[in-house]
């Protein structure tokens, strides 16, 4: 099973103010987003996390030496933390304004990480990367939302409960799916009324199919992709790129397992065997509890480590700079900032890991007898 991997980020200048970050696309594998102060960097569908690892790391490293040249920073945070104006930069998003109108303001602010996962047995992993939505706890980065406290993942809570009412057979978490079938109802059933909204605003078929096809109208936290093929997670936010691949190896050791066993529901459990999630009332409760309050819910804790996920292992941004008072356009500033360095230590580590392992494979096959082209450094 391959895996890919989205990851949103904010560009500031030197002072922690958010700018324009598009002269920062310079890589096949980084990509504008809708709003000028937002990049995503990508990686390519691969096996192993090792390999998600150093395509991430390498393709972080040149965007931060391009943005250190220009004087820009990245900041893997949910939010901007305070209140920013970010208007539509790319077609798609002009779109999406005209369609939703104000009501499309809060995605406006949020910075996210989307998983894909190649697509097996659908129902099944439809229904665990449902299950696992109060994962989200383990990599909250922002308890801020334009300036004021809105729980320990903003980010989610806007998305999903701050967006206008136009948006919401799009945007909140779905219940599980009896079948493929059923699951395709609900997304041609969004699409159809996300069609007469944009009718009712002026929007032609041809200007709406350009950019929207039913399964990326879809803004959900899990959808089902159809080019390529995939079943993508979107219930994260933006982290540390340590915390994310940890997250996604978490994530897709049970995603792999559902390949093979049953996924289903009752007790929370991962037993030999089969995977047991909760019924969706009580997931839905845990969900919420994991936006409002992350791994500071012991509901939440219990049910992730029922769930097979070692809770112990992740430090949550938001968790560290979470308080009550709302943020000042000043303390943001100076929060990004922090965060911008930590992002480039920690890219720093994960680089210098992969090259480590690269030289221990190196090693290891010419240890085991293979030999290197001495003309071409290269083995045969």
């Amino acid at each position: 099973m391959k895996i890919g991997i989205e990851a949103e980020y904010w560009v500031i200048d030197a002072s922690g103010a958010l700018c324009d970050g598009r002269a920062l696309t310079i890589h096949d594998n980084v990509e504008p987003e809708f709003v000028a102060p937002l990049i995503e960097v990508h990686t390519p569908p691969l096996e192993r996390v090792d390999e998600l690892r150093r395509s991430f790391g390498t393709t972080l490293r040149t965007v931060l030496d391009a943005a250190a040249a220009d004087g820009k920073r990245l900041v893997p945070l949910g939010t901007p933390l305070a209140s920013v104006a970010s208007p539509p930069v790319t077609d798609r998003g002009r779109l999406l304004e005209r369609i939703y109108g104000a009501g499309l303001a809060p995605a406006t602010q949020c910075a996210g990480t989307h998983v894909h996962f190649d697509l097996d047995d659908a129902t099944r992993q439809l229904t665990l990367l449902t299950a696992l939505d109060p994962a989200l706890a383990l990599v909250s980065s922002s308890p801020w939302y334009a300036g004021h406290p809105r729980g320990n993942s903003s980010r989610a809570h806007a998305y999903r409960s701050l967006c206008g009412e136009a948006f919401v057979p799009l945007r909140g978490l779905w219940s599980y799916p009896s079948d493929l079938p059923e699951w395709e109802r609900r997304v041609e059933t969004s699409y159809d009324r996300f069609r007469t909204l944009a009718a009712e605003r002026g929007v032609t078929e041809n200007e709406l199919a350009t950019h929207f096809r039913p399964d990326d109208a879809i803004v959900a936290p899990v959808r089902l992709r159809r080019c390529p093929p995939t079943v993508e997670w979107r219930a994260p936010d933006t982290a540390l790129p340590s915390e994310t691949l940890r997250l996604v190896g978490d994530v897709a050791r049970l995603v792999r397992r559902a390949a093979d066993e049953p996924v289903e529901i009752g007790e929370p459990s991962v037993e030999p065997g089969r995977i047991v999630v909760p019924p969706f009332a009580d997931l839905e409760r845990l969900s919420q509890a994991a936006i409002e309050h992350g791994l500071g819910s012991s509901a939440v804790r219990e049910y992730l480590k029922r769930m097979g996920i070692d809770t112990e292992t992740y430090r949550p941004i938001a968790t560290e700079i979470g308080h009550d008072a709302p943020v000042t356009r000043a303390d943001a500033r100076r929060i990004r900032l922090t965060y911008a360095e930590r992002l480039e230590r920690d890219v720093a580590v994960l680089t210098a890991r992969s090259a480590i392992e690269g030289a221990s494979k190196q090693r290891a096959l010419v240890d085991g007898g293979w030999n290197t082209d001495t003309s071409t450094g290269k083995l045969p």
